[in-house]
């Protein structure tokens, strides 16, 4: 009986939805991913990575989404940019796709989000209940930082989720949902 269990216990992680498969994966960086570091990098393509000692918000959710989701963020917002360019932000000064940086930048991962049909209604403010483990949600640091997390399946006594992100200190679990504006809301299909 105990070896039934534990056999059907090693193959729950097969049939978790896509949420928690994010939420796992994004765990397994904390402690690990130690230091915010923006630094601009050349990176192998596909699969490019900084190293997993550092990195930024947007990292964390590449990291997660290649981990647990086998989904490469870099490739697909690469040939996305590549094919429809203007469908994404100009605010860096670009005349063409990067493949080094593109995935790194919040408002590109928002109109990727957005035309994969992954967006969500905005929630009334200080509204949680719309959140589920694993939703990708964006707000504004101030004075205008744009920054990404995702929702941990983990919760704060009074029922608030936690999320997974860096934000200046390493990736780290903790209670930062609804701190800043929140400036999108999306769950992977």
């Amino acid at each position: 009986m105990k070896t039934l269990a534990l056999f059907l216990f090693t193959l729950l992680p097969l049939h978790a939805q896509s949420g928690d498969k994010l939420v796992v994966a994004a765990r397994t960086q904390v402690g690990v991913t130690v230091a915010y570091d923006p630094a601009y990098v050349g990176l192998t393509y596909p699969n490019g990575d900084v190293p997993k000692d550092r990195g930024v918000c947007t990292d964390v959710l590449i990291r997660a989404a290649r981990e647990g989701l086998s989904v490469d963020l870099q490739k697909l917002v690469h040939e996305d940019m590549r094919d429809h360019f203007d469908a994404y932000p100009k605010q860096w000064g670009l005349s063409r796709p990067d493949r080094n940086i593109d995935h790194r930048r919040v408002p590109n991962l928002r109109a990727w989000f957005k035309r994969r049909g992954f967006e969500l209604p905005l929630p009334k403010a200080g509204d949680v209940s719309v959140f589920l483990p694993g939703d990708i949600v964006t707000c504004t640091v101030p004075p205008n930082l744009p920054h990404v997390m995702i929702v941990s399946d983990k919760k704060t006594a009074d029922g608030k989720p936690l999320v997974i992100h860096n934000i200046g200190k390493g990736a780290r679990e903790e209670d930062s949902l609804v701190v800043f504006p929140i400036t999108g809301h999306y769950r992977w299909k």
